[in-house]
């Protein structure tokens, strides 16, 4: 969590607006704004975040359960806050007629270069609501998934908003940090210095060893969890 001294640095370092600071306060100060439930296909649940020091909740494993794993271990993720206060969207219908909508994105995203919203679903549900109104979600000419009217919202404070589609999930990278997860989260006794140093000796020596080659160079020196 940021200190009142490293957000004020931010804020300056970021050029932020006093609407953009009036709207990062009052996310940090808030409850969230709905409480998830399960739905069907959807499990919902609670992630215990070392990061923020609660627990963040998430609507989809597939989805939402992955994002926060994503945050929580990117340095470059300050600080992350699930359904954070509803936000306007402005757009036209499919018909043709204007929309006023009431919106609560999964997360409010503090990053050390940009803050903003960010929605998370599935590549389904993505074309599924495109097909339904072009306006609200769309593909853009790279191909990225694009909310119009949740950029027109944030633009107006200097914030961002993204849409993020489950197929930018790295699944490899979501399966190594799950496993490591307890490691990283727990406040493990460090290695021995010798045997940390002789660990990263073997891994600088021959980038892209793979565990169980180094489990054999290392037997009786390291432990599994020391290697871990």
């Amino acid at each position: 969590m940021l200190s009142r001294d490293d957000l004020l640095t931010l804020y300056q370092r970021l050029s932020l607006s006093d609407e953009a600071r009036s709207i990062i306060n009052q996310v940090r100060s808030s409850e969230p704004a709905r409480r998830v439930r399960s739905r069907r296909g959807n499990v919902s649940g609670r992630y215990p975040s070392k990061k923020m020091r609660v627990t963040i909740q998430f609507e989809s494993h597939r989805v939402e359960l992955a994002a926060i794993y994503e945050m929580e271990h990117d340095a470059h993720v300050l600080e992350y806050f699930d359904q954070p206060p509803s936000i306007k969207l402005l757009y036209d219908s499919a018909n043709s007629r204007g929309m006023g909508v009431l919106h609560t994105p999964d997360f409010f995203v503090i990053h050390d270069d940009a803050v903003g919203w960010e929605e998370w679903k599935t590549e389904e549900d993505l074309n599924r609501l495109a097909e339904h109104n072009q306006n609200r979600y769309q593909r853009d000419e790279t191909g990225r998934w694009r909310c119009p009217p949740g950029e027109a919202y944030a633009s107006q404070s200097g914030l961002y908003y993204r849409v993020r589609s489950a197929q930018e999930i790295d699944w490899v990278f979501q399966r190594n940090i799950q496993f490591l997860d307890d490691y990283l989260r727990a406040d493990c006794p460090a290695c021995g210095p010798r045997v940390g140093e002789r660990l990263l000796g073997h891994a600088l020596a021959a980038p892209g060893l793979s565990l169980e080659a180094l489990f054999e160079v290392t037997q009786g020196v390291a432990t599994r969890d020391e290697v871990y």
